[in-house]
């Protein structure tokens, strides 16, 4: 891939990453919900993905832990989700 392409792919990361976040501070999506946790998670792995062009060890750091705490986030979400499917039914 081309030093430009890996670019752009870091990019498209950090601004689902942004955009997420003023979503959130805006209220048009819920820290608990789905949408929150999954952007944070693509936008991370795609600044990740870049960052094994172009390596810089504490930008991997926080975006490997982004995508850890994004990915327990999408385990709560979907705990959540499950347990109220369960109480509904109940």
């Amino acid at each position: 891939m081309s030093s430009f392409a890996v670019d752009v792919v870091g990019i498209v990361g950090v601004a689902m990453v942004l955009a997420t976040y003023f979503l959130l501070q805006s209220e048009k999506i819920d820290a608990k919900g789905f949408f929150y946790s999954f952007f944070n998670f693509l936008g991370a792995l795609l600044i990740v993905y870049s960052l094994l062009y172009n390596w810089n060890f504490a930008s991997f750091i926080i975006e490997f832990f982004w995508i850890l705490i994004s990915v327990y986030g999408l385990y709560k979400w979907y705990k959540n989700k499950k347990q109220n499917a369960f109480n509904d039914k109940i």
